[in-house]
């Protein structure tokens, strides 16, 4: 079991250096409970949803998986550990991008500090913002996924008919939109518990503001790359333009938001997060 676990990390070490990213935001951001709470609930959604798909052909269409390394990796009734666990991290890299985008901007030195409230964490706009952000990766990522024989991911799945997108089919991203509303709605709930007292692994690190968003382009950009050394330079372009504009707003959206914050809002934040960055001395 030992070895398997290994020779997985070995086999697939970009999905698990996007994971370790993924804990050294997620832990100061929450803290080390409920980062593990929700990477085991984000793992069984993720998986249970997969495994449905291969059987039912709901949520995602029907699709099959190509065991070839089944002996060299851990694979989980028929469904490749890796795939499933990389739900994790995309899930909370979209949510906070949407915290990002929806909460007021402050800075405190050179550090830059979004100001979330508990109200602005658990919201319907950031679950559905979350969301549709998490969907949209999956239109860059599921394209060149399926062009895995042409690189190191390796041919690891296919569908029974090719889809309108790239051989992606459209059931694909309505199920991947399904999906990330529940792991989005299960990061909120394991969020919702209230904590009188600074939870453990919760550091006001420079930045952590940041540390979502910047994972969530670091995926994109990874996959683009990929994309362009395989030659698929159609599919990579059209990924750019989708994102070009909401990238460009985003930012300047942002620009325009920093320490425009009211008075009532940096109370709000200080009251349901007194372990804030922006508390430190």
């Amino acid at each position: 079991m030992l070895d398997t676990a290994i020779d997985t990390i070995v086999m697939r070490p970009y999905v698990f250096s996007f994971f370790v990213a993924y804990l050294l935001a997620c832990v100061p951001h929450v803290g080390w409970y409920k980062t593990l709470i929700f990477t085991v609930i984000g793992y069984a959604i993720a998986f249970s949803s997969e495994k449905l798909s291969i059987t039912t052909g709901f949520p995602y269409g029907w699709y099959y998986y190509i065991e070839t390394t089944s002996h060299q990796e851990l694979w989980i009734w028929g469904v490749p550990f890796f795939d499933s666990l990389s739900y994790v991290f995309l899930t909370y890299c979209s949510y906070t991008t949407a915290l990002f985008i929806l909460s007021p901007l402050a800075t405190r030195g050179l550090d830059l500090i979004a100001l979330e409230t508990r109200t602005i964490r658990h919201s319907w706009a950031a679950m559905v913002l979350g969301a549709f952000l998490q969907t949209f990766l999956d239109i860059i990522i599921d394209p060149i996924a399926l062009q895995g024989n042409r690189w190191f991911l390796g041919q690891i799945y296919g569908y029974y008919e090719a889809g309108l997108h790239f051989g992606v089919p459209i059931s694909n991203y309505a199920g991947w939109l399904l999906t990330s509303f529940a792991l989005v709605a299960a990061f909120q709930w394991v969020d919702r518990r209230h904590e009188q007292k600074t939870p453990r692994g919760i550091v006001a690190m420079p930045y952590r503001s940041l540390l979502g968003p910047v994972l969530y382009l670091s995926v994109l950009i990874f996959n683009w790359t990929v994309t362009f050394w395989i030659g698929e330079n159609l599919i990579a372009l059209t990924g750019i333009l989708i994102f070009t504009l909401p990238i460009v707003m985003v930012v300047v959206l942002a620009l325009g938001r920093i320490n425009r914050y009211r008075q009532e809002e940096l109370q709000e934040h200080l009251k349901d997060y007194p372990w804030s960055p922006f508390n430190k001395p």
